[in-house]
């Protein structure tokens, strides 16, 4: 059973020996907070794809706007909840009182990891490793399946893990040094992408990182999973962070694809609806006799079921405050709420599936960010594999001293490939792929 007085821990990753306390009146959450606000990959956020191509003519989310919105939701549930354990447990009442904080941090953090080009960008570092071209590349190479794993399910997740957490050449040791709490919150799938379920391929961290995971879930007392000692259980913030991407996805992506016409306003509606009992129907309908402009209609309802949506899952967590210390919770704290949220949610889910992220504009993103991904790659692989090439030596010019392209160890090299380009913003991207494969020059 995991303990609140060890899970909220002021410790920081790589100054273990050297906390020496308070260095101004902000507490040690709040300061991991306003690092990585100031921090360059989180200012990179703003131009990452989210779901919808950027820029365009209308205003949409990428994933700094998401980010911020997750961090808000998060930190509301969080609030509640901290309120509800504090009165449970008033001995342990300062272990709550800046869970808040914690979550609205790893709420902004937990998709610094992600390639260009959204979940797409994930997808085409994978197959690259998957297909025939990675696997003709691995015969020469000195890499074990285990690391191979890694490439072949390369996850968003685990690379914000290692984005926080390593120590890349020439900066300090233990990477943001945020707080245990902090890092252990983003850790969506706290085990190695060797033991991924099969069809999920979700994992919480690589190989070259497992090692900093475990010394932050020795100390905080994170336990293994029940029947299973090679998965941990999760962080229990974790599923605070998790549910609150989860209800900004499902409605602020909805809203995007109204704005953006790919959805009607009639379905748009219909849907939002749904979540709502008669009474807030009828107190809906009245709030629309008065306020004529869809866009804003449309915001209420969504700002009215995400109150909903977030009340509902901070009584699910609290309700299973046992089994999310013990390790045998299941799901997501969304799976568990009651049926009159948990319909509409699931509908909603398959609407957006058929109708949003399949959208041509969605899929067009996708196409370009395959292509242009694929071809960084494998240019890069070449160059940091042959570097004794005139090409080569041109192209790694290119790429900042932080990342160990030129490294002896092959899985090193590669994992610099891929820090590298998932740090890029989808302008950098295809701005590089342009120049690197001749059809655009640069300007002088």
């Amino acid at each position: 059973m995991m303990d609140w007085e060890r899970l909220i821990t002021t410790k920081r990753f790589g100054l273990e020996n050297y906390y020496v306390g308070n260095h101004d009146s902000r507490t040690e959450f709040q300061r991991d907070y306003d690092r990585l606000i100031f921090s360059p990959p989180f200012r990179r956020l703003q131009n990452k794809t989210q779901v919808f191509p950027l820029p365009g003519s209308v205003f949409v989310h990428n994933r700094l706007t998401h980010s911020l919105e997750v961090s808000c939701i998060g930190r509301s549930i969080a609030n509640v909840v901290g309120r509800e354990l504090a009165a449970r447990h008033p001995e342990q009442a300062h272990c709550f009182n800046e869970i808040g904080t914690i979550v609205a941090t790893a709420c902004l953090a937990h998709d610094l990891g992600n390639p260009p080009f959204g979940h797409s960008g994930e997808n085409a570092i994978g197959t690259f490793f998957a297909d025939d071209r990675g696997k003709s590349v691995r015969k020469s190479l000195d890499i074990n399946d285990e690391q191979w794993r890694d490439f072949e399910l390369f996850e968003g997740n685990a690379n914000t893990f290692r984005l926080l957490t390593h120590t890349f050449e020439g900066r300090r040791e233990g990477g943001f040094v945020f707080t245990y709490p902090t890092l252990a919150s983003i850790v969506k799938y706290p085990y190695k992408s060797i033991y991924a379920e099969s069809g999920k391929q979700k994992f919480g961290f690589f190989v070259s990182d497992y090692d900093s995971f475990l010394r932050i879930a020795d100390d905080l007392s994170i336990v293994r999973c029940p029947g299973n000692v090679n998965r941990f259980a999760r962080y229990p913030l974790v599923y605070i962070v998790e549910a609150a991407d989860d209800i900004c996805y499902e409605l602020m992506d909805l809203e995007d694809a109204y704005k953006l016409k790919i959805i009607t306003y009639d379905d748009t509606v219909s849907i939002m609806m749904s979540y709502l009992n008669e009474e807030k129907q009828k107190r809906a309908e009245m709030i629309f006799q008065k306020v004529q402009d869809r866009n804003e209609r449309i915001a209420y309802l969504r700002s009215t079921i995400m109150g909903k949506l977030v009340d509902g899952v901070s009584k699910v967590f609290v309700e299973n405050e046992e089994a999310i210390l013990s390790g045998t919770f299941h799901g997501s704290l969304i799976d568990h709420l009651p049926d009159e949220l948990s319909v509409p949610y699931h509908k909603c889910s398959e609407y957006s599936y058929k109708n949003i992220y399949r959208a041509q504009t969605v899929v067009d993103v996708e196409l370009a960010g395959y292509r242009i991904i694929n071809e960084l790659i494998e240019l890069l692989m070449e160059a940091v594999f042959h570097p004794e090439k005139n090409y080569s030596r041109l192209l790694l010019d290119r790429i900042p001293v932080q990342y160990a392209v030129r490294a002896e160890d092959p899985y090193v090299k590669i994992q610099s490939v891929l820090d590298y380009i998932s740090g890029m913003t989808d302008v950098f991207a295809l701005d590089l792929y342009s120049k690197i494969t001749g059809m655009s020059l640069p300007r002088i």
